[in-house]
């Protein structure tokens, strides 16, 4: 039956065989046309309006058309042994060359659905925050090394294990060539599988000059747009052989903390007087002090600045709120205003701050208390007058 075929097949005549051949490779390119034409806007039609949203980005990317864009090679190569028995060297060559056709379509193809994977997972609820883009990109090296040992395999007659197996012996230098893909994709797992970082988080690096927002992590590089608009890129592998502060707990806490200390002169912390002690008994943070005997002024204002705190609808309740006095400097005598803002972004967080400290400085002179200031150039020259 084979040798009748062949006996058929070489009774046509070389010309009619590379016309039979010419014909099948314009219908199968024809095919591929009308394929990308028209079949794929109806698959990405349908698969829009199905339940699941996975296929939605199978079929936007380019998947669908490197598919059918296989078709053409593919019939040629399996229609040219059977046109031409008999190989030649014009045939060997054509053969060649659509085998390394096939291959960097497939290529493409995979390289297609990792990106539309990638894709997928920046959407997902449960990996939208992970860095994963690195470890796509690895993927992704991986196919096209792959794919370039199969050319070279293809165009020197090699074995693809053949190949692999030179690629062994010379490990320690593709090693020291790919040193940093092979830290970045370590890196890029570590940092993934520990949830050490994501983009969108606040990172300071104060080593390397990094203050700002996580743009972007890749195979080689962390992107980072700090707060003056400048961006900095760091290697992977250096967030996880160094310390680096991540600020998506505080975030995540709901509360973002203002540690704050007011100097006061120690010369102004004295023993209330009864006519000050009247006076506090009626305000509202005094009801549950005792004002009898002797009672500091620097008691009843510390009193007097916890319930002003817990007061405000801008300070977050459920963390930890303390007024408390540092260790005394020669400079004065340090007490420490320590709370949390229900406002986590910089600028609210910063007025609400401020306006704590503006108004607990300007009640100070109510309680017979000073701030410490060293004297200026005015106080000195007044001095001297």
């Amino acid at each position: 039956m084979v040798e009748q075929y062949t006996t058929e097949i070489l009774g046509l005549g070389t010309q009619m065989r590379i016309i039979i051949s010419c014909a099948i490779v314009v219908v199968a390119y024809l095919v591929d046309f009308l394929c990308c034409r028209f079949l794929v806007p109806f698959i990405r039609k349908v698969a829009v309006r199905t339940a699941f949203k996975w296929d939605n980005y199978l079929t936007n990317g380019d998947v669908l058309h490197n598919a059918f864009h296989l078709i053409p090679p593919i019939t040629f190569q399996v229609a040219l042994p059977l046109m031409f028995p008999e190989p030649t060297g014009w045939t060997v060559l054509l053969s060649k060359f659509f085998t390394i056709y096939i291959i960097v379509i497939a290529c493409r193809l995979v390289c297609g659905f990792i990106n539309s994977l990638y894709d997928f997972s920046s959407e997902s609820e449960v990996l939208k925050d992970k860095p994963m883009k690195g470890v796509y990109q690895m993927l992704k090296v991986i196919v096209v090394c792959v794919c370039l040992i199969l050319v070279i395999g293809v165009l020197i007659n090699k074995d693809f294990t053949t190949l692999l197996a030179g690629l062994g012996a010379s490990a320690a230098v593709l090693m020291l060539i790919f040193k940093d893909t092979i830290l970045g994709l370590v890196a890029g797992v570590q940092l993934s599988a520990h949830d050490m970082l994501r983009p969108g988080d606040w990172i300071v690096m104060e080593k390397y000059d990094v203050n700002g927002i996580v743009e972007e992590v890749t195979l080689n590089t962390v992107k980072v747009r700090n707060w003056d608009k400048t961006i900095t890129t760091v290697p992977p592998y250096i967030l996880v052989s160094d310390s680096f502060r991540n600020w998506r707990g505080m975030r995540e806490s709901g509360g973002r903390r203002v540690a704050r200390a007011i100097r006061i002169d120690m010369n102004s912390i004295r023993f209330c007087t009864q006519e000050e002690l009247d006076r506090f008994s009626s305000e509202e943070w005094a009801k549950d002090i005792s004002l009898d005997g002797e009672v500091v002024n620097l008691s009843l204002f510390r009193a007097a600045t916890e319930h002003y705190l817990r007061s405000l609808p801008e300070v977050n309740q459920n963390l930890m709120l303390l007024v408390r006095q540092l260790e005394p400097t020669p400079e004065g005598l340090p007490l420490q205003i320590y709370f949390f803002t229900n406002a986590q972004d910089w600028v609210p967080h910063e007025h609400v701050a401020a306006d704590v400290m503006e108004h607990l400085i300007a009640s100070m002179p109510e309680f017979g208390l000073r701030v410490f200031q060293r004297p200026s150039g005015t106080d000195l020259s007044g001095l001297a007058s």
